[in-house]
């Protein structure tokens, strides 16, 4: 049997599930797969938690992305009740000439982004669960939160089925090829889907999706890389790492060494270190955390936020799938315009979920965007 639509995409986590919504919301015709049941703990859309803020250290090419994106999950909140987005406030730490601070200032100042300079002694007088190095600074932006990740992968998903989106879960793609009418054929568990366009955005199984292709497939430079986050309870009677009174904070405790943590939520503490994870694949990783990764997380805990990490909770395993540069890959396949790939986000793509759906719908449905994907483009990585 085969099922014939206008755009298939496969991988469903938080930018597939986005790109589904997007294309049944303008009318399109499409069809989702996944091969496990989203949203789920195997991949990189999950964690109870992520950050969504502003003033983009990475680079300030990234700032007018994300401010789309704030405005399009306050959309889809109020087109659903749904409470997908928890405002913090957001806190980049650590040397005045480091990496983080730098860049998040850099940012601040290129877009005119609310944001205050705290040195050390502003920080631990205005939150009091953090206790940064004597002589670090903070970048202080109020707009940054929390976004709840499995929420908003349902959300989007349920939302993509309200506007006519047909979505398979456990479902494997098994291969693909373009055939003389210019059509994809996609073989899957679920039999053949025929598509005018095949968006790949498969996350850590980028790699495997890319090499299904009959005939010489595409090989990109996407490395997959094991992270872990830690939950924990504080100690008795400790208010400082509640939400009105904590923010997200990123930690630059070493030279481009960097780890991240929440106030407590309602599920303890978050806190993991930002990539040092070790090479994996994303069949056979082991998800079990060890001891050594907790007591070493709470090395960090103990030294800059004391008496959060009072009793640990739970862990888990994500996966980073990193380009070189650490930017995206937003682009059409270098040798098949039918096809478009849509992943390796580096570890800090999850926030711009709703927008890059927007831009790349623009791109398959009127033929461009407005939005500038030269720094996203396969050719930098060929």
């Amino acid at each position: 049997m085969e099922t014939r639509t206008d755009v298939l995409v496969v991988g469903l986590g938080v930018t597939g599930a986005a790109l589904c919504h997007e294309l049944a919301r303008r009318g399109a015709d499409v069809v989702g797969v996944d091969r496990h049941e989203p949203p789920h703990g195997l991949g990189a859309s999950h964690g109870r938690s992520r950050i969504i803020r502003e003033a983009y250290f990475e680079h300030p090419l990234y700032v007018p992305l994300v401010q789309r994106a704030y405005e399009l999950w306050a959309e889809l909140e109020e087109l659903t009740g749904a409470v997908l987005y928890r405002r913090t406030g957001g806190l980049m730490v650590g040397p005045a000439d480091g990496r983080l601070v730098t860049g998040s200032l850099a940012s601040a100042r290129d877009h005119g982004l609310p944001h205050e300079m705290l040195d050390a002694g502003a920080i631990r007088s205005r939150f009091p669960g953090l206790h940064p190095e004597a002589d670090w600074v903070g970048v202080f932006e109020p707009r940054a939160g929390a976004l709840m990740p499995e929420l908003c992968v349902r959300t989007l998903l349920d939302l993509a089925r309200g506007h006519g989106a047909v979505v398979h879960t456990g479902t494997s793609v098994d291969d693909w090829r373009v055939v003389d009418d210019g059509d994809v054929v996609v073989g899957t568990s679920a039999g053949t889907i025929r598509a005018r366009r095949l968006v790949l955005a498969a996350g850590p199984w980028m790699n495997a999706a890319l090499a299904m292709e009959r005939g010489p497939a595409l090989q990109l430079p996407f490395a997959v890389e094991r992270q872990v986050s830690h939950w924990f309870a504080p100690g008795p009677g400790l208010h400082a790492f509640r939400p009105d009174s904590c923010p997200v904070v990123i930690w630059e405790y070493g030279v481009n060494r960097l780890f991240y943590t929440f106030p407590d939520l309602g599920h303890g503490v978050k806190a993991g270190i930002h990539h040092e994870g070790i090479p994996a694949d994303p069949d056979t990783v082991d998800r079990v955390v060890g001891m050594g990764e907790e007591q070493r997380m709470r090395r960090l805990l103990d030294a800059y936020m004391p008496g959060a990490a009072h009793t640990a909770l739970t862990a888990e395993v994500c996966l980073y799938t990193n380009t070189p540069d650490g930017d995206f890959v937003i682009d059409r396949h270098p040798q098949l315009e039918q096809v478009m790939l849509v992943s390796a986000c580096s570890g800090h793509g999850f926030k711009f979920a709703p927008a890059v759906a927007e831009v790349v719908v623009d791109e398959l449905l009127e033929g461009g965007s407005a939005f500038d994907l030269e720094p996203f483009r396969v050719s930098r990585l060929l």
